[in-house]
């Protein structure tokens, strides 16, 4: 069965940029392109030309997720794939494709209308990625993508169907506690590209909760922990460690609304048949107290 590989992008619509700028470049010091095109900003956080679009809106809100998979074959059969459960797919346009900095494109809509898209082969770009804030270490991408999104859906039964069924990919547990059901799906061997909930805690449908980007050092974690509490970035969760995935991060809140999990220590999943999905009753070991 075809299926995408990774999370490979994504793009916000915000109304002010400038608000950004302590979560994205003092405290995760990622690198913003000089030569974005007009209206945008685009960041790097490894080789790729970049990970994350901002556009300039009157808004905020997601305005895409772009996935990824690893050959031409694979592209072009999930594509085919997708014409046959009757999504709505097509290719993108060749400014599309410019815009994304990929070879090959395609979009549709996945639950609760949320805008998708998967491409083949992103630009590389030839110049290292120069973080602008002091790090110890990488992030953790390559095979495994960019980190993680968690996504709310008002039917989560037919949302899973979906990313199942249309994208291929595969279970890795479930925590449920106070009013809140996710499931969590892997795709590769980080533990979970993708986490899907009903509705809770603030978050709608089609909304997203959060996305994580992983260090692959726990100091980088601990300095921007300390960053974060000097400059009075507002917290969702403190610093901990989730029972699941084994993931030691917190969580910031950003302009826009959602979250960012920044962790280290992310469990991963080799072996599918060994390994063992679990339901968890709390989604912590230990911290991820909530702030109000």
């Amino acid at each position: 069965m075809p299926a995408v590989t990774k999370l490979s992008y994504l793009g916000f619509n915000v109304s002010d940029f400038s608000q950004w700028h302590t979560i994205l470049f003092d405290i995760l010091g990622l690198e913003m392109r000089q030569d974005s095109p007009q209206g945008q900003i685009q960041l790097r956080m490894d080789s790729h030309h970049h990970r994350f679009t901002f556009y300039e809106s009157d808004t905020d809100s997601t305005a895409f997720v772009g996935w990824e998979v690893d050959s031409i074959d694979q592209f072009h059969s999930l594509y085919q794939h997708l014409q046959h459960m009757g999504v709505g797919v097509e290719m993108g346009s060749p400014q599309d494709k410019e815009a994304r900095q990929v070879l090959e494109l395609m979009k549709f809509r996945g639950p609760d209308n949320v805008a998708m898209e998967v491409c083949f082969a992103p630009f590389h770009d030839n110049q290292p990625y120069e973080p602008s804030c002091t790090r110890f270490g990488q992030y953790v991408t390559g095979d495994q993508g960019l980190g993680h999104i968690l996504y709310c859906h008002s039917d989560t039964e037919a949302a899973l169907t979906f990313y199942r069924d249309a994208l291929g990919m595969r279970i890795s547990d479930y925590i449920h506690w106070d009013e809140a059901r996710a499931t969590f799906l892997h795709c590769n061997p980080r533990h979970h590209s993708l986490a899907i909930c009903n509705p809770c805690f603030g978050t709608g449908a089609g909304e997203l909760n959060h996305f994580m980007i992983q260090a692959d050092n726990i100091d980088d974690v601990g300095q921007a922990y300390d960053r974060v509490t000097a400059m009075d970035v507002p917290l969702v969760l403190t610093l901990g460690k989730h029972t699941n995935d084994q993931m030691t991060s917190f969580y910031m809140v950003t302009p826009s609304g959602f979250a960012i999990e920044y962790g280290f220590g992310g469990a991963e999943i080799h072996d599918d048949e060994a390994w063992e999905i679990a339901l968890y009753n709390a989604p912590k070991v230990w911290g991820h107290h909530l702030v109000e």
